[in-house]
């Protein structure tokens, strides 16, 4: 650029007119004859300067958009760590909470009832609240929910009113999971990474939170329960981030902010948007998968501890296998990624299905603590990609323009098995023992690959009937 003007200074500085403001007739001649062949070269370089102009802006907009972008979705990856943090913390200390209010399996397993009421709850909102007041308000909403649920466990409150703040904590997540799983697949480069990404982060909040929840299930008295104070802090901080973030903007307003294809997700709130996704087979088809999927999920990493420790004669730092199995959970959706591309993401998802049958039977019949937590890591680990398959796959099976609302139903009643399954679970326990866990859970394992197979049936004959 700076080269460029300095050309066109020196070019006008020989056509500079004499002092006296007259040219001799030749050398008139000779000037205009001159400029006339300049002038070309001249234009040339002036739209050579444009057009850099143009390019460079170009670049920078596309850099600070794409940055914008990145810290956006870090922004969505810390719900996800919340919502991790939250299922896995639980599992240490049940015992504790057993022997502090003198309650049973069946009574325990109520807090994950509770949990399930709120996610129903959450869930079947999401749709009325995206409409009404926007993602962006409505992340906001769901961690604030959460954030004070946590706040009325701190006291060890009675069983009962514990039941109840574990509804608006179902239904703080519930929220959150339905906005953040929509942001996702709706974006134009969202992809099977970035939703494996999202999901990791779920993980890793699974993996930290038994660490520091093992401890406080080793306290006297009322003191496990101030594992809610750190619960509650992080709540209110994510909370934040996200009004900083998001600034209560909705979907398509962001959307358009970072350029993507915004034509089918417009703001529609008189259309009947629950007539729309409850009408699609497919919908109720990979929402039933997701509620096997969570239920599996969080009946093993919740009662995997009891189990160890009733069956196997662990102790207290048995708690560290919740962590296991979690952190399996996070490294199986980050390493095997390449793998399921290269596979296809259809055919992988029974291939893991089998493989995590495999270390549950394992499980099941081998009576060895450690072998038992090699097992259940390595299940963690196969089970881990199956959620952001499930989530990248809706994205190709449901129509664009209901994409948001249908994943976020399906992500949000998902989480239904994450509650009803371990209150299954406690329920069987009580009268069988903990030991109903590995064949309760073999069930599940084995289910998903058959819903996900009628999912696929549905989505093509539904194809079929759209072409000509």
């Amino acid at each position: 650029m700076a080269s460029t003007a300095s050309v066109d200074i020196e070019l006008q500085a020989t056509h500079l007119p004499p002092a006296d403001g007259s040219y001799p007739a030749q050398e008139a001649s000779t000037s205009k004859k001159q400029k006339a062949e300049d002038a070309p070269a001249y234009l040339d370089s002036l739209t050579v300067n444009v057009v850099e102009t143009r390019t460079a802006l170009s670049i920078s907009s596309a850099r600070r958009s794409s940055a914008v972008e990145w810290f956006q979705f870090s922004t969505l990856c810390l719900c996800l760590f919340l919502a991790g943090w939250n299922d896995a913390s639980l599992g240490p200390l049940l015992s504790t909470i057993q022997n502090y209010y003198g309650i049973g399996y069946t009574e325990v397993s109520t807090i994950f009832l509770s949990k399930c009421g709120g996610f129903i709850i959450g869930s079947f909102s999401s749709l009325w609240l995206t409409d009404k007041i926007g993602f962006g308000k409505c992340l906001v909403l769901g961690a604030v929910v959460q954030a004070l649920a946590y706040a009325g466990q701190v006291p060890a409150p009675h069983f009962a009113v514990l039941d109840v703040m574990n509804v608006f904590v179902g239904m703080g997540i519930a929220i959150q999971h339905a906005q953040c799983n929509g942001f996702v697949a709706s974006a134009k480069d969202g992809g099977h990474s970035k939703m494996s990404w999202l999901h990791a982060c779920y993980g890793l909040g699974a993996v930290v939170s038994p660490f520091a929840a093992t401890p406080f299930a080793k306290a006297q008295g009322r003191r496990w329960a101030y594992i809610n104070i750190i619960s509650c802090a992080l709540s209110a901080a994510v909370a934040f981030e996200l009004a900083a973030v998001f600034k209560g903007k909705r979907q398509e307003e962001l959307m358009q902010e970072q350029d993507e294809e915004t034509t089918m997700l417009q703001h529609e709130p008189n259309s009947n948007k629950y007539k729309q996704v409850f009408s699609l087979r497919v919908v109720h088809y990979l929402a039933f998968f997701i509620v096997l999927y969570t239920g599996l999920e969080i009946t093993v990493g919740g009662w995997i501890v009891t189990f160890i420790v009733q069956e196997r004669g662990g102790g207290a730092s048995s708690g560290y296998i919740a962590a296991a199995f979690y952190g399996g959970l996070m490294l199986g959706r980050l390493f095997l990624l390449p793998f399921s591309k290269k596979i296809g993401h259809r055919r992988v998802i029974h291939i893991y299905c089998a493989l995590a049958a495999a270390m549950d039977i394992v499980v099941w019949q081998v009576r060895s603590t450690i072998g038992d937590a090699v097992a259940v890591s390595l299940m963690g680990m196969f089970l881990g990609p199956l959620y952001p398959l499930i989530m990248s796959e809706s994205g190709l099976m449901l129509p664009r323009h209901l994409l948001t609302g249908s994943i976020g139903w399906i992500s949000g009643f998902g989480q239904v098995g994450s509650a009803t399954f371990p209150f299954v679970t406690g329920a069987l326990a009580s009268k069988w023992g903990v030991q109903v866990l590995p064949p309760l859970a073999l069930v599940l394992v084995l289910g998903m690959p058959i819903l996900f197979v009628l999912a696929i049936t549905d989505g093509m004959s539904q194809r079929r009937k759209k072409m000509p």
